[in-house]
């Protein structure tokens, strides 16, 4: 219980850390699944990220490390691919492998084992169009206690000398699975959320910009000139509540208008 309590602590710096990021850019290209080579490599970036931290923040335990590591690497494979989920699974488990330990050949393996799990099950969501099953956080935790039983499995047939490999997982076997499984559905959660609030701007915005393009349709019929353009600018400015409208052809402003004002000011 000791364990698992400090495993779920280490879980919260991760939780923390994804709240902190979900408010910035860089978490935008994650919340579409995308092809780009952009949003792969950002996925790279940020879930080795997570690996690396994982195995620093661990808790040393009989020459091996208790750790939330499987995070990053299962969050690598689902969301951008077997090819990002290897290479994020290969750095966090060469990057443990550096810290030594009896476990550390049979870690890296399996932490790379991990986010071609993760990459792999991106690869049948996607082709089955299954896309929100990845945003799913009772989904996301049933793979990676998957990927955390294999993870257990890989250091007893790897690790030498058995008995000591035994003791271990039968130690950390369970903290392990639980404190990785539930962070990955909370960070999950987190993304979720963020998508929807995203999902949901967008579609506001959209309405907004259709309904301006409605407006403003039959005012273009006759042509775009100072007189349209003021007229334009105020349905702009009616629709959005912004400050001030401005339309311009480049050379001089043809309409302004702007708050407290009662008419449109057409400006040569």
């Amino acid at each position: 219980m000791e364990l698992v309590i400090s495993l779920l602590q280490q879980m919260c710096v991760y939780l923390v850390l994804a709240y902190m990021l979900s408010k910035t850019p860089i978490i935008l290209p994650l919340l579409n699944i995308s092809s780009r080579l952009s949003h792969r490599i950002i996925c790279y970036v940020l879930f080795s990220g997570f690996c690396v931290l994982g195995s620093y923040f661990g808790l040393q335990f009989n020459d091996a490390i208790a750790n939330t590591r499987a995070i990053g690497a299962v969050m690598g494979g689902l969301f951008g691919g077997p090819v990002v989920g290897f290479f994020v699974g290969l750095t966090g488990g060469l990057h443990r492998y550096s810290l030594g330990g009896f476990t550390d050949v049979a870690c890296a393996i399996s932490t790379t084992a991990e986010g071609l799990i993760g990459g792999l099950l991106h690869v049948y969501f996607v082709r089955r169009n299954q896309l929100t099953a990845l945003f799913n956080p009772a989904v996301v935790f049933c793979i990676t206690l998957f990927a955390e039983v294999a993870q257990m499995l890989i250091i007893l047939l790897v690790a030498k000398p058995f008995d000591q490999a035994y003791a271990l997982v039968s130690a950390i076997a369970a903290p392990m699975i639980i404190a990785n499984s539930i962070g990955a559905a909370l960070f999950v959660s987190i993304l979720q959320d963020q998508k929807t609030i995203f999902e949901k701007y967008s579609a506001t915005f959209s309405r907004r910009a259709l309904k301006i393009a409605e407006r403003c349709v039959g005012i273009l019929h006759s042509g775009f000139n100072s007189q349209n353009a003021g007229k334009i600018a105020r349905i702009v400015y009616e629709e959005t509540r912004v400050g001030a409208v401005a339309i311009s052809d480049k050379e001089k402003i043809l309409a302004f208008v702007a708050l407290a004002m009662t008419t449109t000011c057409q400006i040569p």
